[in-house]
């Protein structure tokens, strides 16, 4: 326990562990903000954020402004006189008016080895690119988009079976533990702060759904990555006879064929040609369908070898 007075932002289950963690070490969490409820799910329901859920549990008080630098959010922050601010995926910019407020400054918790893959959706991003490591990194906040100054970096391999699903879970954990030594180290003065190298930078875009749209094109390992890295939101996907097919698990294969084209389906999984090499599926999902695994989905629909993945040319019996 460090004695600050701490304010925490944060929304998704991702900044869970890390709210959690400042509870369970007995840190002065005298209020958290974050975003406010919002409708979720098919049947549109109105659901309070995660963060919030576990504010109340254990009694702290919920803030939920619209826009976090409207000027009453930050006179009513100002007005808690916190020590610092703790940010994780809190999904606003926190404008320099709110960041010069904590005497201690603003540590955001960021899902990449910093100066790597700063923005919305690092992890899918390193995913898809095919890297085989990735980790958490504190940093001491400022104006631009995850600029500011690194405090701790923690690293962890990639397996190259691991979604994206898997690895949030571990990088949550991770960056509750990294943020509790890091705020130990802030209290005792131990922290030096680490320039980030502009040039070593890349970009982490927010992901839309179209981005999960297989191209048969590209080589094996790619679309691999891909299905990797969109599961399980939004989601890589292809079509048959118009009709959406989500695709969830794959291994690369030995086969080939023109991208695309259907090389063998069967109980060990539907084998499809890349533009190098194939994937063979092991788990997917036709839409208004269930998620099935591959014998079960052949069962009832049918796929012949040389039908071809795409926007149109595979045949459904």
């Amino acid at each position: 326990m460090t004695g600050m007075r701490i304010i925490f932002m944060g929304t998704p289950e991702f900044a869970c562990p890390t709210l959690k963690t400042l509870i369970e070490r007995g840190e002065q969490v005298v209020a958290v903000v974050t975003q406010p409820d919002r409708p979720k799910g098919r049947g549109q329901q109105t659901l309070p954020p995660p963060v919030k859920t576990l504010a109340l549990k254990h009694g702290i008080p919920v803030m939920q402004p619209l826009k976090v630098r409207h000027p009453d959010a930050i006179e009513e922050i100002r007005a808690l006189k916190p020590d610092l601010i703790v940010v994780v995926a809190f999904g606003q910019i926190l404008p320099k008016a709110l960041l010069e407020i904590p005497r201690s400054g603003c540590v955001n918790v960021h899902a990449s080895l910093l100066p790597r893959y700063r923005g919305a959706a690092p992890l899918n991003w390193c995913i898809i690119n095919g890297e085989t490591e990735t980790g958490v990194t504190t940093m001491m906040m400022d104006v631009g988009l995850d600029t500011g100054d690194m405090l701790l970096k923690a690293v962890t391999p990639i397996d190259p079976d691991e979604d994206t699903s898997s690895l949030h879970d571990r990088l949550s954990q991770l960056g509750a533990e990294l943020l509790a030594e890091t705020i130990e180290r802030l209290a005792a003065g131990g922290v030096a702060p680490e320039k980030q190298d502009d040039a070593l930078t890349c970009y982490a875009p927010m992901l839309k759904k179209e981005d999960g749209l297989i191209e048969w094109g590209k080589d094996a390992a790619s679309i691999k990555n891909l299905v990797r890295g969109m599961t399980p939101w939004p989601g890589a996907y292809s079509h048959i006879d118009e009709k959406l097919l989500k695709v969830f698990r794959v291994q690369v294969g030995s086969g080939a064929g023109r991208p695309g084209e259907i090389i063998a389906a069967g109980r060990d999984g539907i084998e499809v040609a890349c533009g190098e090499g194939s994937v063979v599926i092991y788990e997917l999902q036709l839409e208004g369908k269930k998620r099935l695994p591959a014998a079960e989905f052949l069962a009832g629909c049918k796929l012949e070898p040389g039908a071809t993945l795409g926007k149109k040319g595979a045949a459904l019996e």
